[in-house]
């Protein structure tokens, strides 16, 4: 990929750093985007993914770049290092990357391993599959170089302990953004097109915290968690993950802008229809889905009010954005 841990590290904490100052907090798409991803967080994910476009003009090594900035973030408590283990305490990591040429490799359920989205490129470029999980995963990785790390922080264990005392789970909504206190689960899902209309795409996660063992969301699994098609855009997803499986949701969004639709209404028509299908069983439950068309157009919608998302330009300005939801917040129509 040609960016170390260190460079991605310092590339993606300088940005989260410089956030106030140099992302604007705004209501309005930028004209034309080259790089979106979901959350506050994105922001330093974007960073690194626009210094490596920079410097190879590879998209899928973009993604991966930005992938690799919360991954190795022991605060962040949703994907990677620090990530929250299963009810068992294991920490189990997910992760899909694809191109607009039809490649795509995902691992899941992956222990032990630092990186899961440079073993999900791995996948897709060193075999002729596109998913390996659990033990079989982690061996592959092994077998390619990838050295073992403990990734149960601390902090994540003694959380872990504290939640055996009950062992109650319960969602909670946006709380990828309150830093420090996730006690639900994420993701980062990153989608770029350049000036030419390629597309490349990356997710990565932890998955749900203290999740029953074995279990795996959306995140990892083409067309779920994310989808890129070649002359039409890309989408991927973040929230609940089971409610994005039940719809194939990513694969959903860009069916949507293939048939005409503009990435946000195509967000939208997905979000409506999880809302239709589910009723009461999402009314406390948060999904977003954020999508790029090939002319660069960005779209996002959620479920719940709280989703936000950060969008870079093709001269590398970020901007991080609330999206639109089904049900306004508080005194806010939409």
């Amino acid at each position: 990929m040609g960016l170390d841990r260190r460079e991605a590290l310092k590339l993606g904490l300088a940005g989260a750093a410089a956030l106030p100052a140099g992302a604007a907090l705004a209501r309005a798409e930028t004209p034309r985007a080259l790089i979106v991803s979901t959350w506050d967080f994105g922001a330093a994910a974007n960073a690194a993914a626009y210094a490596q476009w920079k410097k190879t003009g590879s998209l899928i090594d973009a993604v991966e770049a930005g992938g690799w900035v919360p991954e190795a973030d022991a605060e962040n408590h949703s994907v990677g290092l620090g990530g929250y283990p299963d009810r068992d305490g294991h920490v189990t990591l997910d992760a899909i990357i694809m191109d607009d040429r039809g490649n795509v490799g995902a691992v899941a359920a992956l222990e032990d391993i630092l990186h899961p989205i440079s073993v999900a490129r791995r996948v897709m470029e060193k075999t002729p599959h596109t998913f390996l999980v659990g033990e079989g995963a982690r061996q592959f990785a092994l077998e390619q170089g990838f050295p073992k790390t403990r990734l149960l922080t601390p902090e994540a264990e003694a959380a872990w302990r504290e939640w055996l005392k009950t062992a109650r789970y319960k969602p909670v909504a946006n709380i990828e953004n309150q830093r420090g206190s996730a006690l639900d689960h994420d993701t980062i899902g990153i989608v770029a097109c350049d000036a030419n209309g390629r597309l490349a795409g990356a997710c990565t996660t932890s998955g749900m915290a203290f999740k029953l063992r074995g279990r795996v969301g959306d995140s990892p699994q083409a067309g779920c968690g994310l989808m890129v098609e070649p002359g039409v855009g890309a989408a991927t997803a973040t929230g609940v993950g089971e409610e994005v499986t039940r719809i194939a949701g990513s694969a959903r969004v860009v069916s949507s802008m293939r048939a005409g639709m503009d990435p946000m209404a195509a967000c939208r028509e997905a979000v409506l229809h999880i809302a239709k299908l589910r009723g009461d069983a999402v009314k406390d439950a948060q999904v977003g889905f954020l999508a790029i068309d090939r002319h660069g157009r960005v779209g996002a919608y959620a479920l719940q009010p709280g989703f936000t998302y950060a969008v870079t330009d093709l001269v590398g300005k970020t901007s991080v954005i609330p999206a639109q939801s089904l049900r306004p917040a508080a005194g806010h129509a939409q």
